[in-house]
């Protein structure tokens, strides 16, 4: 019987450093007020669309560009694209519900299809008929089901690492190979899914893991910054986003992507060092729309645009014709040439 009071003891001595593991990591929700203060922009602004407030940010002038984020991020990952598109273009971001500063949707519309038709009724919103559109990730996947949906409203599309790749067939994108391709290498979309983990990360969210995965999202981590990591991580627990991100990975994608409607012009944009979806997917969708153009940018991993914004930037610029030097999309004190 000695032996069983000793695995009691070790038993009791797991469950009560797991009991002070799972105390420390313990996050309570971050209110609406609280992030709204934070990271509100001068040029933020809510719109009510189909019930909800949505959280969207424009900048610039000429013709609307909409710019659309992945899973677990927000607007905020289009900064340099938006501040460096400003004098050509009037670009429009927004936070998905159950992202950002938007938060979550009470009907639970997180599918591809809800987004789609969210940006279609925001565009309606904002009195605006024909745009180009750019999405990384899950943002690429909608933008991509956005132009088959309504071919003839999308100038131009620039997908980014982007989700919703082909079916074997190349005819359309279906859920299978769909949620294949956007969660790849990401243990996140895992744990996000596990019945016990996923209860777990409502109440227990270390930001340790947001480092690890800002690292695996990044092709070079060492320009992973605190100020960055801290960004997604207090997003993330904005009052209901937890939820609604459990809610969102839960349900159905629930998208049809008819790649023989997509005949406008597209650049796809692809960091070679994405672990979460490789370049493999970003061949198929070359495949899928004939005339695509396929860039694959060295050493940049699963946001390009955040990670290398001049390079990625000036790439797109060059795509809607707009010719600029790199380095005059460098920050003014950086010196331009060196002697």
């Amino acid at each position: 019987m000695i032996w069983l009071k000793r695995f009691g003891m070790v038993l009791g001595g797991i469950l009560l450093l797991l009991l002070v593991v799972l105390a420390s990591a313990y996050r309570s929700d971050i209110s609406p007020e609280s992030v709204n203060e934070k990271y509100l922009t001068p040029e933020s602004q809510f719109v009510e669309v189909n019930g909800m407030r949505i959280h969207v940010r424009i900048v610039g002038e000429g013709e609307p560009v909409f710019l659309l984020h992945g899973s677990f991020a927000s607007l905020h990952t289009w900064d340099a694209w938006q501040q460096a598109m400003s004098p050509y273009y009037q670009t429009i971001a927004l936070d998905f519900p159950g992202h950002g500063l938007t938060g979550p949707d009470s009907l639970k519309r997180y599918s591809t299809k809800d987004y789609s038709e969210l940006v279609h009724a925001l565009a309606q919103k904002l009195n605006i008929s024909q745009y180009h559109m750019a999405g990384n990730s899950m943002g690429g996947g909608v933008a991509l089901q956005h132009a088959s949906d309504y071919p003839g409203n999308v100038i131009s599309l620039n997908l980014i690492d982007s989700g919703g790749a082909p079916s074997a067939d190349l005819g359309t994108a279906d859920s299978t190979s769909q949620k294949k391709a956007n969660t790849g290498g990401a243990w996140i979309f895992q744990v996000a899914r596990h019945p016990v983990f996923s209860k777990l990360l409502l109440s227990c969210t270390p930001k340790f893991l947001f480092s690890l995965n800002m690292e695996q999202v990044y092709g070079d981590d060492t320009k992973v910054t605190d100020e960055v990591t801290t960004r997604y991580y207090e997003l993330m627990l904005r009052e209901g986003n937890r939820q609604a991100t459990l809610d969102r990975l839960s349900q159905p994608r629930n998208s049809n992507i008819q790649f023989e409607r997509l005949t406008m012009p597209t650049l796809i944009l692809w960091g070679a060092e994405d672990t979460w979806i490789p370049v493999a997917q970003g061949k198929r969708l070359q495949q899928a729309l004939p005339g695509a153009n396929l860039v694959i940018l060295d050493g940049v991993g699963h946001v390009p645009m955040e990670e290398s914004p001049t390079e990625t930037v000036a790439e797109y610029l060059s795509f809607l014709g707009v010719e600029v030097r790199k380095d005059y999309l460098q920050p003014f004190n950086q010196v331009a040439y060196a002697h």
